[in-house]
């Protein structure tokens, strides 16, 4: 079994509470270059249930100034594809957590798609996130590919993706659904109103078949507690780098204790 379903099933207690996943996210290669497996390892240590580990693009669209300045200084720092796998050649030596690469496609493409997944399987990755492959491309072009090294895909829904689009993106997906707070990129707001709280529910409400786990907007205890209300699980990101900005890579701990 993928570790990314695996993960969810043990996060589904016995006594009726739903045990609830934080997942973190980061951007490859910042602040350091060489700093990508001491933080994947600390993230473990100190209690994650799920690690994205954000392959740095020179255009991200979707990501605020916080993600997108870490994403720079990666780049800077001379983060390739080609130096994430072999930083994360040895990974499943330390590390038993689910790990999902997250990234555009663009550089997947040049690296060629098949190639990537079959390098992923081979360092144990469980799952990519793109945020800029359509479902329906993938589902048509890339699904069988993705498959046969067992890889998950974790596609996005935002509070603008109609109910007919979300059943369809359940339909193709086999892990879980990443569920954009809002129609703003990373980090670009604190705390969630009434419309992201509706917004919630109405997922909630459609009974799918993979479960919801909640990103942008989420930077503490509070924001975490009030999106996992209804969801699986949350993910942090901006709020992540920031920390790891102001506080260096030896301060991970005290930031996930903030958490939960």
């Amino acid at each position: 079994m993928n570790r990314i379903n695996q993960k969810i099933q043990e996060n589904n207690l016995p006594d009726g509470k739903t045990g609830k996943i934080l997942s973190i996210y980061f951007t490859a290669g910042y602040p350091a270059l060489n700093d990508t497996v001491k933080i994947i390892q600390d993230l473990e240590k100190n209690g994650v249930d799920l690690i994205e580990i954000g392959l740095p693009f020179s255009d991200p669209l979707a990501d605020g100034p916080t993600i997108q300045a870490s994403s720079t200084a990666a780049l800077k720092n001379g983060m390739t594809t080609e130096i994430l796998f072999d930083q994360l050649k040895d990974i499943r030596q330390s590390v038993s957590i689910p790990l999902i690469i997250m990234g555009y496609f663009n550089p997947m493409l040049q690296y060629g798609v098949e190639a990537f997944c079959k390098k992923c399987q081979e360092i144990g990755i469980d799952g990519l996130i793109i945020p800029d492959l359509p479902v329906d491309v993938y589902h048509e072009e890339y699904q069988a590919i993705f498959e046969k090294y067992g890889l998950i895909n974790v596609f996005l829904i935002t509070p603008q993706t109609s109910d007919e689009r979300i059943r369809f993106i359940d339909s193709v997906s086999k892990g879980f659904i990443y569920m954009v707070s809002s129609a703003s990129v990373t980090g670009g707001q604190s705390g969630f109103g009434q419309e992201q709280q509706n917004y919630f529910e109405r997922i909630a409400s459609l009974s799918l078949a993979n479960p919801q786990i909640v990103g942008f907007g989420i930077s503490n205890s509070e924001t975490f507690q009030a999106a996992t209300k209804t969801a699986k699980g949350a993910i942090i990101g901006s709020a992540f780098i920031k920390h790891l900005t102001e506080n260096g890579v030896d301060s991970i701990a005290s930031f996930i204790k903030k958490i939960r």
